[in-house]
């Protein structure tokens, strides 16, 4: 076995099919069976089942999977360390929630870029759960997302604490009246969204459990409807009062367990990190954070 079987044997995964997992890897599909065939012998179990429509890994492909993506992580890391023995460099993919993405990436990558020219910072606008599943799965190298985050094998560090406020329009009637609208209606971003399953949690504590959703994919398009009185959002109280102060929008407190919000900064602690990945990791300690005002 070598490290190229491993990789013939992930692209047959990832594809569900021998003959796709040979164009990938620029191969023949005889070449292809046998590699996995001599996987199978090596390791003493099938890892495929094969029908005439799908190729789907067994339970123990499944495992196999998991060490393909950890030895595929180790070698790029023995590599890029190895070849920047004198100077920090590589690429590394960092993942975090819309209000991070629009409102601190621009300084962490000015930042970041001013004291570390040669790392190549890629990051990533998701929900919270798909965040942590990237960063389990080796796809991001790290992630800034809303505590707690308790899985194994994950390292976290606080990065801040904000507080939470519900929005509505100040051309339009009072935070109580709109709560008595049927059905009354909510600026969200889509199922998954922090912001959205705590104003879903408060609404619920009111007894409130008919309401109408209206999805959108920005921060900027959930303001402007909410200040046309199309209905109430919940955001962040920092992104209010320092980049939508001059807008018609009521900001309303939550109480301490619904209106408190924790950011860390997570990555895997069970392999070994790029020393890029240290450095923008050791960038968010207090010390140094409280020293540059970072986030």
């Amino acid at each position: 076995m070598n490290t190229n079987d491993l990789k013939i044997f992930e692209a047959v995964a990832t594809s569900g099919s021998f003959t796709k997992a040979a164009a990938a890897m620029f191969t023949v599909q005889s070449n292809v069976t046998a590699r996995i065939k001599s996987l199978e012998e090596e390791f003493g179990t099938e890892l495929f089942t094969r029908t005439s429509r799908k190729v789907e890994l067994t339970e123990g492909g499944q495992t196999l999977m998991q060490y393909c993506k950890q030895i595929g992580h180790l070698v790029a890391e023995a590599k890029s360390n190895i070849q920047s023995s004198t100077k920090i460099n590589g690429n590394l993919k960092v993942g975090c929630i819309e209000t991070t993405m629009v409102f601190k990436v621009p300084e962490i990558l000015n930042r970041f870029a001013e004291e570390y020219p040669d790392v190549e910072l890629e990051f990533k606008s998701d929900m919270r759960n798909n965040l942590i599943n990237d960063v389990l799965n080796y796809k991001l190298d790290a992630a800034f997302v809303t505590a707690p985050v308790n899985i194994k094998g994950m390292a976290q560090i606080n990065i801040k604490e904000e507080q939470l406020v519900i929005l509505s329009s100040s051309n339009g009637p009072k935070l109580n009246e709109l709560l008595q609208k049927q059905p009354l209606k909510i600026i969200v971003f889509d199922e998954g969204c922090v912001f959205r399953a705590r104003l879903e949690s408060w609404l619920s504590s009111k007894g409130i459990i008919q309401y109408k959703s209206i999805v959108l994919n920005s921060i900027e398009g959930i303001i402007n409807f909410v200040e046309a009185g199309l209905g109430i959002s919940l955001l962040p109280e920092q992104v209010i009062s320092h980049y939508y102060s001059g807008r018609k929008i009521m900001s309303h407190s939550l109480n301490k367990q619904l209106g408190t919000m924790n950011t860390v900064l997570i990555s895997r602690e069970d392999v070994p990190q790029s020393r890029a990945l240290k450095v923008f990791i050791e960038m968010y300690s207090p010390s140094i954070a409280a020293k540059h005002g970072v986030i």
